[in-house]
């Protein structure tokens, strides 16, 4: 019908259970750690999504958990982690961890955080206390967490070519389209 059921809970008040009009929430989910502002019969509640059920197939919405937050508060969330810098292009970057927890004001929290790999060479690592935090944010993730990892390439095998066998089948049908010593022995008398 066009809207997701969710819940809305926190601070001590009662959870009530409403509907949100699809289309906007989807779009609203979009940006991570996103604020959502719930206009109730009485009152409206400043929300942050906490859980997110889809569809595991269509990856449409299907339940939505929003917990209440006041501004001003300071709240734990897991924020997307970018890098940039140029590193050591002769290594495999994996990036071990997407996200790290942080604590912020509800109100400023980071859309995404930058981690510098600046001249990082193969067999290198880069932990989450070297995540570039902006002013008012701590960390909350263990600060040695591997965040990226360059694996240093493994060396390349150099293959041989080696003569292939002959196969038995192969043998018999070679000795019978070619005549025995003996035969052509015979025939050279003749």
């Amino acid at each position: 019908d066009g809207f997701i059921p969710a819940v809305i809970y926190g601070h001590g008040e009662k959870p009530q259970h409403v509907q949100l009009p699809s289309r906007e929430l989807g779009v609203a989910l979009k940006t991570s750690n996103v604020l959502i502002d719930v206009v109730l019969d009485d009152h409206t509640e400043l929300t942050l999504p906490k859980s997110v059920s889809r569809d595991p197939l269509t990856g449409l919405l299907e339940h939505i958990d929003l917990v209440i937050v006041r501004r001003g508060e300071k709240v734990t969330v897991s924020v997307p982690v970018h890098t940039e810098g140029k590193y050591d292009q002769d290594g495999i970057l994996e990036n071990v961890h997407t996200s790290i927890e942080v604590e912020a004001d509800v109100t400023n929290i980071p859309s995404f955080l930058i981690l510098n790999m600046e001249g990082l060479a193969a067999g290198e690592s880069l932990s989450a206390d070297k995540v570039i935090l902006p002013a008012g944010v701590t960390l909350v993730s263990d600060p040695k967490m591997t965040v990226v990892h360059l694996s240093v390439r493994s060396a390349e095998v150099e293959e041989t070519p080696v003569a292939a066998a002959p196969a038995e089948g192969a043998e018999g049908a070679a000795a019978a389209a070619t005549p025995a010593e003996g035969e052509a022995a015979k025939d050279d008398k003749k």
